[in-house]
């Protein structure tokens, strides 16, 4: 009846079924999407004045439909950590790691990996690879070995650490929004899960290519002469970005005690570093920074994320989501266990061909609208977490399963060193396999054991 309801409320332009409309809107979005042929902002904001000149939504709905504190802490985020790359702390690090192994190529892989996952964790996938990529391929050229499974595993270790916490992967800052989840919240519930899979991976890719990784000692030296603080080339700025990401970290952690949106903290961040970024440059400089700083900013993303809210709002109000909770409730027999597993397995396997933060933004209506007859919020968090675990995990499932493999797959060719999608499909489907069933188990045990 409610569903009915809100259908017959949806005044859809020339009598057509508001339902039925919605979802042709967001499979035409999807399919142009999937075929990378126009910009996905593009795409998404046309999607979304679609549904409003179709009249399934309003302007103000269309508006209500954005979820502004997932944009807030995108640009906030975007914004330190662009600030806080030009003093070159990350490279520094990179380096730091590589000659605490004495440059050899067994351990580089094993270092390289955690870097990854770590930064990804504290960062996003994006930026984790944007930093590290570039300082692998230049050790890599010093101990003249491929860089091929070095490549590979930073992949697989972004998308897989960038699982760990509210801020390390888009669908994490969708799912913590929505349900207005902690920092901490995120930790808690999937870094054992996230430690665990990447202990397998390190294992796996040192098994399969650890023996063949060989250099001589005049490499290894070649390595170790590198100075790693000439990778820091702003002191002063690396304090001002150290103080700031530590605070906003915390601030991430004491959210749920302060009762301040973590969009908020992350803006408040951004807002003191610029102050602090510009403080004592002349007027002309400090104008120069400040838009150097928005410039920074992936405003593509941005845009894409408010096409896409207000995309999915139009399904929402139509009724859609809830006629396909209502039948997944029904497929599941109202089980939590059933849901959960095949969440995390239709999210990892859908996520393998298409962007995962259209599918994750999708779902969380769809879920939340099942939680009232299943349950209620606490009984329906299995189901959340495997929302999480599998879209992200999927990530790892193909050359196009996320921007960050996209990335490495576009630099890696630019050096020479192409990965191209059918052999980076013969390591990536073992990996989503995998850490996806270690996932499933783990919920598993964690929940309904």
């Amino acid at each position: 009846m409610q569903v009915a309801e809100i259908a017959h409320t949806s005044q859809a332009i020339f009598g057509f079924d508001p339902m039925i409309l919605s979802s042709a809107i967001l499979i035409v979005s999807y399919i142009i999407l999937f075929t990378e042929k126009l910009n996905r902002a593009v795409v998404a904001l046309l999607g979304a004045a679609v549904m409003i000149f179709s009249g399934i939504l309003s302007q103000e709905q269309a508006l209500k439909g954005i979820d502004f504190n997932t944009l807030a802490l995108l640009i906030g985020m975007m914004t330190i950590v662009g600030i806080s790359e030009k003093s070159g702390m990350f490279q520094y690090v990179a380096v730091w790691a590589a000659q605490k192994v004495r440059a050899n190529p067994r351990g580089l892989l094993v270092v390289l990996a955690v870097v990854t996952a770590v930064f990804s964790a504290l960062l996003d996938n994006v930026t984790t690879v944007l930093l590290v990529v570039p300082v692998t391929f230049q050790i890599t050229r010093k101990l003249k070995i491929n860089p091929y499974p070095y490549l590979v595993v930073e992949i697989f270790a972004s998308n897989i650490g960038g699982t760990a916490t509210l801020i390390g992967d888009p669908p994490n800052i969708l799912i913590g929004s929505a349900l207005n989840l902690s920092f901490m919240d995120f930790v808690n519930e999937l870094t054992p899960v996230v430690v665990v899979s990447m202990v397998v991976l390190i294992l796996a890719f040192d098994f399969i290519w650890g023996k063949r990784l060989i250099t001589t000692e005049k490499n290894k030296a070649a390595v170790m002469k590198i100075n790693a603080i000439d990778s820091i080339t702003d002191w002063t700025l690396l304090y001002k970005s150290l103080f700031v990401l530590v605070a906003v970290i915390c601030g991430f952690i004491a959210a749920e005690h302060i009762h301040i949106a973590n969009g908020t903290i992350a803006m408040f961040g951004a807002a003191v570093l610029l102050l602090l970024y510009t403080m004592g440059s002349s007027h002309n400089e400090r104008e120069h920074k400040v838009e150097e700083a928005f410039s920074l900013v992936d405003w593509t993303t941005i845009f894409f994320f408010a096409g896409l809210f207000a995309i999915v709002y139009g399904l929402e109000e139509a009724g859609v989501l809830q006629v396909m909770g209502n039948k997944f409730i029904e497929y599941t027999d109202g089980s939590i266990e059933k849901a959960a597993m095949l969440v995390i397995w239709i999210s990892a396997f859908v996520s393998t061909a298409i962007d995962n933060i259209p599918f994750v933004a999708t779902m969380i209506p769809m879920i939340k609208s099942m939680e009232e007859s299943m349950g209620g919020r606490e009984a329906m968090m299995p189901v959340w977490w495997a929302l999480s675990l599998g879209a992200c995990f999927g990530g790892n499932g193909s050359l196009i399963a996320a921007s960050a493999n996209v990335i490495v797959g576009g630099m890696s060719q630019r050096e020479g060193h192409p990965i191209t999608f059918l052999g980076f499909l013969i390591w990536s489907i073992p990996t989503m396999l995998i850490t996806v069933g270690i996932a499933a188990v783990y919920l598993h045990i964690r929940h309904f054991m």
